[in-house]
């Protein structure tokens, strides 16, 4: 029997001797259990996309596909366990403390948006949902770091618990090569209230704003100009 275990972004696949499987699906990777008797599943298994397949004890399969090549594999002796895999990385988004992340961030004056994808200082927020945490806190994605209060540093722990425990429940947000373990497109891009909008109307119903986009910290960003106000002192 072999069951998951998930840090941040990061998957082990673990086995009964400890072995383990580390899993990162970066921007297009997905696992996919399949039936291949029926097909079930979505789509075929095979070809240059589909990088390992495991049998299940049930007959079915698990199949690691990506389409970008971002992703990838690690495998890790019964000694290392998923621990190696997980080393190195911060406390998970799900269950960081309001102090942890406020210590986390006031070590540093990147702006907040690079340090909140910093997988060191919170595991597991990617690019849509940093945009989407900060839209909600209304906190522009180059404040300092540095300069967010141990109060603010609270509300942005509940916030980001809300968002990601509701864009699970949604199956997540699928924009392009996004699928779950069943193949199913995610639902909570419908709910995205910056992300991917750039100059459309802010999300916010009583504000005026449209929403900007430029390049933060590498990524693609979405804020709003208005309610996100960028403070310069």
């Amino acid at each position: 029997m072999i069951q998951a275990e998930r840090h941040g972004k990061r998957l082990a696949i673990v086995a009964e001797d400890g072995s383990a499987v580390g899993v990162h699906l970066g921007m297009s990777g997905r696992l996919l259990v399949f039936d291949p008797e029926t097909g079930a599943g979505g789509e075929p298994f095979s070809g240059a996309h589909t990088h390992a397949v495991w049998r299940l004890d049930d007959g079915s399969r698990l199949a690691f596909v990506d389409h970008r090549r971002f992703g990838g594999l690690w495998d890790w002796s019964a000694s290392d366990g998923p621990e190696a895999w997980f080393a190195g990385m911060g406390p998970d988004a799900l269950a960081i403390s309001p102090v942890t992340l406020w210590r986390g961030l006031s070590g540093t004056r990147r702006g907040l948006k690079a340090a909140l994808l910093d997988q060191q200082v919170v595991a597991g927020l990617g690019n849509i949902y940093a945009d989407e945490l900060l839209f909600n806190a209304r906190l522009h994605p180059l404040t300092p770091a540095d300069r967010i209060s141990r109060e603010r540093a609270a509300g942005l722990v509940r916030r980001m618990r809300t968002l990601l425990r509701r864009a699970i429940a949604a199956g997540g947000s699928t924009l392009r090569d996004y699928r779950d373990g069943e193949g199913a497109s995610g639902g909570y891009q419908l709910r995205h209230r910056v992300y991917g909008r750039a100059g459309l109307p802010c999300g916010r119903r009583s504000c005026p704003g449209r929403v900007t986009s430029a390049t933060v910290a590498g990524r693609t960003t979405a804020w709003c100009p208005v309610c996100q106000r960028e403070k310069r002192h």
